[in-house]
């Protein structure tokens, strides 16, 4: 045998070799993609949940200053009925003005603290699916390096780990979308 030869041969060694890893390159870069998109789809995720959570603190704080409200509308309805009034028909209008407030803020009220309730739900809605993609984005990218180990080593079996890894994170990936 000739040096030319055996260089060929080993040449179509290397080939081969390389071909059969052409799968775990391809399921590499299939990997990089969907950790690319859990990654983007928890950043939104997170966004999403911290909007909520204004907007709930902007509706409890528009609770609150409806409820200061009412409050010291009370306490100047109680100082108007134990005051000596010289305007008695005045102090009366004055009074129903008043106890009209007070049956409209007890409505706003209540539906201003259903409304805070309700953004509320969704901020722990989000976070848990944020949670979820993080969790996905984790165990994407376990399974990529798993995966990437078995290019140095060329043993298949990080290949099949990796995949154990991935599966986990597309089933929580998927899990969101199920909630």
């Amino acid at each position: 045998m000739e040096a030319n030869e055996a260089q060929e041969l080993k040449e179509q060694a290397e080939q081969g070799a390389e071909r059969a890893m052409r799968p775990v390159a391809f399921t590499m870069s299939l990997l990089a993609v969907m950790v690319a998109v859990t990654t983007v789809l928890g950043h939104r995720t997170h966004t999403e949940a911290v909007l909520y959570q204004n907007k709930a603190t902007d509706q409890w704080n528009e609770y609150q200053a409806k409820k200061i409200r009412s409050y010291n509308t009370s306490l100047a309805n109680d100082l108007l009925s134990v005051a000596t009034v010289t305007d008695k028909e005045k102090a009366a209008q004055i009074a129903k003005a008043y106890a009209d407030h007070q049956a409209k803020w007890a409505d706003d009220l209540n539906e201003d603290q259903e409304k805070a309730e309700a953004l509320e739900k969704r901020v722990e809605s989000a976070e848990l699916r944020a949670v979820r993609f993080d969790l996905s984005e984790a165990m994407l990218e376990i399974g990529l390096v798993i995966t990437s180990v078995t290019l140095l080593t060329r043993s298949r079996i990080y290949w099949y780990i990796g995949f154990v890894f991935s599966i986990a994170g597309i089933l929580s990936a998927l899990s969101t979308f199920l909630q």
